[in-house]
């Protein structure tokens, strides 16, 4: 043996000897066909590149180096788009601390793509492909030593412009939307709701690959260490994925708890647990396994055997006949693919069984909303009969940042629709009004069919009936949130209420009307069907209700005998019609009057005409009725002079009419417009309008009415002067005046400010004792003498003198 270990050592020597020569014939070799691959396009470095972009140690850039070697050289670099530039910068240099919200976005996104490519395979089966092709699963692995994490789906996949399209630039609308509001609540949870959750894969990581393959392209590699720019190429040496998209993160050092096991299955069980799709974890485990003794084991128990006495012998032997042969337990590390999401879908379970945190969670996937707030409210129901289904409603806790932008251009709906656990799509609009897409949840039909087109499913004759159970369920629902809220409840059951522990539902309408009330104002203009169940979500404030919201059943209670209609005032604050000259009467006779303060309020009651038998009344127009007074008639003749001639002097104003009003108390005159023209309000709204047209908009004004106070000492001294001299001029003066005054108080804009300014001002006059033709002193216009200038470098006498002194002072 020994003389065989000599020349082995030397030819082992020689061997290595000729390695480095070898291996430099490699090197050249290598940079020989370098030479000759066409260049890459070329690109300025670091174009909207992240300011102070990533660092990383010299692991990091050893397996960036590896990575961008397998590069082939038709690799294409590409700049981000500036908003994705931003958004990245906002995210690495992020203070947040929940990190753990990557893995919920690309879980969700893996969804989604196995959602589109299963709705595929409905009209074309063999787009799944064969074998593990049709597994529509998620698989996540993990490699300790490298530092890789794996998320692979085998969902639709994405081609080259695909990876360029999606990966480099975002929708418009929501990288801004997503970059303010970072600005100003700083809440990255949010990210999964503007669509750009994808780049939350930076809080962790500091290279990025993207594997992907469609059935209409090849397997091509998009990578990227957020340093502005990303590089795509065509993948020839990865294992070819069949279809679908592979994601690898390199992760960062502070990044090492997301390498544990432990970690990504709580971050599943967390956020995805409700995901249709199975999530897989490449799970490794120690086990006990029983393996045969080894001999020298044997050997010693039979020697020590050998010392026991005969008769112990002789029952070993008898004993050792029957028993197997002698093993012992080792430890062994198994490797395999573990389901972490078990959990049957929820809207299969009976309601009963489903516990209120399961509700939440499976909220939170549904709507990508991981924010602390729970829904306000949930239904979770089953219709049976013609059309079968089962569904899950929620009502969110917050309203989305663009609800009621592009309200009537946007087909936006947040149900998704499943047939037979198979979900179809989230884009139907037909399955509920536009006035409810706040709503969130889904739809499973049995009913429905699969094989059609998502055109042709829309026209089916069963969306109208899951439509209108629906919209009962969804309003049953919202009733029921107002029911269970104490704060809702009427005088008589606050004893009742107040006894209850149940606080957690105190204030939820509330809460509920302030994001979402615009909405129930919406339905009632769109949908006459449930016109009046929507009138009784309506809520809003009062001449009696302490700063709380009521509802028109409230009021309704709360009416004086004899009272027949309801009502109202619309304007732009609380507190402006709250002193509106409109209400002195009615707050004296201890009506109520509900606040109207939103835009849409005007539109509203342009539908809403009567509740509950009782008709609406606008305190600000003709036919306000609160009893007839025995004097009228007396005061009405006794009037009737002052009346006549102040209509011929504001005939130029368009004033139809001068009456004597019974609605006022403390204030001189108001004007008030016609039963079925616009209000002062709506006026102001119109004129808004970008598009508006003055010349249209003059048929719809009303006809304006000057109401007098006939106990009004101004209104009695303007009825003696008229009855003396109708054409004293400064009669006629203060009449104008008069009017101008109760144009502006009653809301409406004045026609020539300039006018009334001047009127105003010749009234200050008369008070100051002021000679009314007094004019203005003019200004003197004599120009003074310019001084003469002089120059810098020339001191003046003064100056001089001043100096000598200081400096024999110094002296």
């Amino acid at each position: 043996m020994r003389k065989w270990t000599i020349p082995s050592v030397l030819l082992l020597l020689c061997l290595l000897s000729l390695l480095p020569d070898q291996g430099r014939k490699l090197q050249a070799n290598a940079e020989a066909n370098s030479d000759e691959l066409v260049d890459p396009p070329k690109v300025e470095e670091k174009i909207g590149a992240v300011p102070n972009g990533l660092s990383t140690d010299s692991d990091v850039a050893k397996r960036e180096a590896e990575s961008m070697s397998k590069r082939r050289g038709n690799a294409q670099q590409f700049e981000f788009q500036a908003e994705v530039s931003r958004l990245m910068d906002i995210i690495i240099h992020s203070l947040y601390s929940n990190k753990d919200i990557f893995l919920r976005e690309l879980i969700s996104n893996a969804s989604d793509a196995l959602d589109k490519i299963r709705f595929l395979s409905l009209t074309d089966k063999e787009i799944l492909g064969e074998g593990d092709d049709t597994k529509l699963e998620i698989q996540i692995k993990l490699d300790k030593e490298k530092r890789i994490l794996t998320i692979r789906d085998r969902g639709i996949g994405m081609t080259k412009e695909d990876l360029i399209k999606n990966l480099g630039t975002i929708a418009k609308s929501g990288t801004s939307a997503f970059v303010e509001k970072m600005q100003t609540s700083g809440d990255l949870n949010l990210i999964g709701q503007f669509g750009v959750g994808f780049y939350s894969v930076y809080l962790v990581a500091d290279n990025v690959e993207v594997i992907s393959k469609h059935n209409d392209d090849k397997q091509h590699v998009w990578e990227s260490k957020a340093d502005g720019s990303f590089v795509v190429s065509e993948d020839t040496y990865n294992e070819p994925l069949g279809r679908g998209t592979e994601i690898r993160l390199h992760l960062r050092e502070e990044a090492g708890e997301y390498l544990e096991e432990s970690k990504l299955k709580e971050l599943v069980k967390r956020y995805s647990e409700f995901i249709n799709f199975p999530i897989y974890i490449w799970s490794t485990k120690e086990v006990d396994v029983e393996v045969p003794a080894d001999e020298e084991e044997e050997s010693s128990e039979s020697s020590s055997s050998e010392e026991e006495t005969e008769e112990d012998a002789e029952k070993t032997e008898d004993e050792d006949a029957e028993k197997k042969p002698k093993t012992k337990t080792v430890k062994e590390t198994n490797s395999e693919w573990e389901l972490l999401n078990d959990v049957k879908a929820i809207w299969l379970r009976n309601p009963k069984e489903v516990t209120e945190e399961e509700y939440t969670k499976f909220y939170q996937t549904l709507a990508k909303d991981f924010s602390e707030d729970k829904p306000l409210s949930w239904s979770h129901f089953t219709a049976e009969g013609d059309v079968e289904f089962k569904a899950v409603l929620f009502v969110p806790p917050k309203a989305p940042h663009d609800l009621y932008e592009s309200y009537y251009n946007a087909n936006k709906s947040n149900l998704k629709l499943y047939v037979r656990r198979v979900f179809i799509s989230d884009e139907f609009d037909e399955l509920l009004p536009k006035y409810l897409n706040f709503l969130k949840g889904l739809v499973d039909s049995d009913t429905l069919p699969l094989n059609v087109s998502r055109e042709m499913l829309q026209q089916h004759s069963s969306l109208k009936t899951i439509k209108k159970k629906l919209i009962r369920k969804a309003l049953d629902m919202i009733r029921k949130l107002a029911e269970e809220d104490p704060d809702e409840s009427n005088d008589k059951e606050k004893k009742d209420v107040e006894k209850s522990d149940d606080d957690e539902k105190r204030g939820q309408y509330t809460r509920f009307w302030n994001e979402f009330g615009k909405s129930i104002k919406l339905g009632i203009i769109e949908d006459a069907a449930n016109r009046n169940r929507l009138a009784k979500l309506l809520r809003f404030e009062s001449t009696k209700s302490d700063g709380k919201l009521t509802s028109l059943d409230q009021y309704i209670s709360r009416m004086k005998s004899g009272q027949k209609d309801i009502f109202y005032l619309t304007g732009t604050s609380k507190e402006q019609l709250d002193n509106s000259p409109f209400l002195e009467r009615l707050k004296k006779k201890g009506y109520e009057v509900i606040f109207f303060t939103d835009p849409v309020d005007e539109y509203l009651m342009q539908y809403l005409m009567d509740y509950e038998d009782k008709k609406f009344q606008n305190v600000s127009k003709e036919g306000l009725k609160l009893g007839k007074d025995s004097k009228d008639k007396e005061l009405k003749e006794s009037y009737k002079e002052l009346t006549k001639w102040w209509k011929g002097a504001l005939a130029s104003d368009n004033v139809d009419d001068v009456k004597l009003s019974n609605r006022l108390a403390d204030t001189p005159c108001v004007v008030v417009t016609s039963k079925f023209g616009w209000s002062a309000n709506m006026e102001k709204i119109m004129q808004s309008q970008t598009l508006s047209d003055s010349a249209k908009q003059a048929y719809m004004r009303g006809k304006r009415v000057l109401e007098i106070n006939p106990r009004h000492p101004i209104i009695k001294e303007l009825r003696e002067r008229v009855v003396k001299n109708p054409e004293d001029e400064s009669v006629k003066h203060t009449a104008q005046l008069i009017y101008q005054t109760a144009l502006m108080e009653s809301g409406f804009a004045l026609p020539d400010p300039k006018d009334f300014a001047s009127r105003i001002y010749s009234s200050v006059k008369s008070s100051l004792n002021i000679n009314p033709d007094a004019t203005v002193e003019e200004e003197d216009d004599t120009e003074e003498p310019a001084e003469a200038e002089t120059p810098a470098n020339e001191a003046t006498p003064e100056a001089e003198s001043a100096n000598a002194d200081s400096q024999k002072d110094e002296l």
